[in-house]
């Protein structure tokens, strides 16, 4: 059952347990999928000149050789090898083969911040935990309050917030919570 209430500065927005928070499918799938700053590593069997590493630009494409501008923004890598193979197939090689590979996943990150010894932005891993990403951000302060860390995550086009229990996590009396690629995640100083 969530739970209404007023966020900071007036704004309305949802507060959830982690336990309330329904586990969709589609945004595992989304994660996986190339885009802008992303850095892939095309390889071509044979072809040493088409063969390295492609840094995805701001609009979503790779510059390709042969090909020109080729859109890859969406697709994961098995789609964009696919993609670059009918390019090189249909005008320049017979039969080629092609695979590409996710060097560097810039495109989606999360966010920690609060009382962490590193705050900053990180980039989002496939079936990334809360767990992975204050480690990411260095653990804890010694002010840090465990178990009221606030996870923000856009559902629907609203914001909501999460409450997840990090430290009930370590010891075992609550799941681990995954993160989605643009959660950003809050660590509270301990009233006490």
């Amino acid at each position: 059952m969530s739970v209404a209430c007023k966020g900071p500065r007036g704004t309305g927005g949802t507060t959830l347990r982690a336990d309330e928070v329904p586990q969709a499918d589609a945004p595992a799938a989304s994660s996986t999928t190339l885009g802008p700053g992303d850095l892939i590593e095309v390889r071509v069997f044979e072809e040493a000149d088409l063969s390295g590493p492609y840094r995805v630009a701001p609009g979503g494409t790779i510059d390709f050789p042969l090909c020109g501008k080729v859109h890859v923004q969406g697709m994961n890598t098995s789609g964009t090898a696919d993609v670059l193979t009918q390019c090189l197939g249909e005008k320049y090689l017979k039969h080629p083969q092609v695979s590409v590979l996710l060097r560097e996943y810039n495109s989606k990150k999360i966010f920690v911040f609060g009382e962490v010894q590193k705050p900053g932005t990180f980039p989002y891993e496939e079936d990334m935990s809360i767990i992975q990403a204050i480690t990411m951000a260095g653990g804890f302060t010694k002010v840090a309050s465990k178990n009221d860390i606030a996870v923000t995550r856009t559902v629907e086009g609203k914001e909501t917030k999460i409450r997840v229990p990090v430290a009930d996590i370590g010891t075992g009396r609550e799941k681990n919570f995954r993160l989605q690629p643009g959660d950003i995640v809050f660590v509270p100083e301990s009233i006490f």
